[in-house]
């Protein structure tokens, strides 16, 4: 709640992901005065997690483009344990080196599942004929 209240700029973003309750409900939350219901504490968390995620892409795009550089990412292949053994395929790591970020770390700020998946298939054509073996991830992390 703390960090959903201490600017008015950072006020309006969590009102915009859905926090509409009053500046009174607010500082009663804080005071202890009052807990908020289930549902509000969800649409806080909500919020939290976009207004978050809005607060912190512009500061690893920086570091993921590297003035053009780019940053190199590593594909591993999916875990087959639960495939039986005759059925399991060898899917050998790849790398490829990343040089515009913006789409994607645009896309994941904005919480669109359906433009990161974009953004992400515009970055792995690069891979060559066999980039669909690696379009539908389980995750992409990264440490910048």
């Amino acid at each position: 709640m703390h960090y959903l209240t201490r600017t008015d700029h950072v006020r309006r973003a969590a009102r915009e992901a859905g926090l509409t309750v009053t500046d009174r409900t607010l500082k009663a939350w804080l005071d202890g005065k009052r807990t908020p219901s289930k549902r509000n504490v969800e649409r806080v968390e909500i919020a939290y997690r976009t207004v978050r995620r809005q607060s912190v892409a512009r500061y690893p795009l920086g570091r993921l483009n590297r003035e053009g550089r780019g940053t190199r990412v590593e594909l591993h292949p999916l875990n087959q344990s639960q495939v039986d053994r005759p059925r399991q395929r060898v899917l050998g790591y790849r790398s490829l080196n990343v040089r515009h970020w913006d789409a994607v770390v645009r896309a994941w700020a904005a919480g669109d599942d359906r433009a990161l998946h974009e953004a992400w298939v515009d970055q792995i054509v690069d891979l060559g004929s066999q980039w669909g073996q690696h379009e539908y991830v389980t995750n992409v992390g990264f440490a910048a």
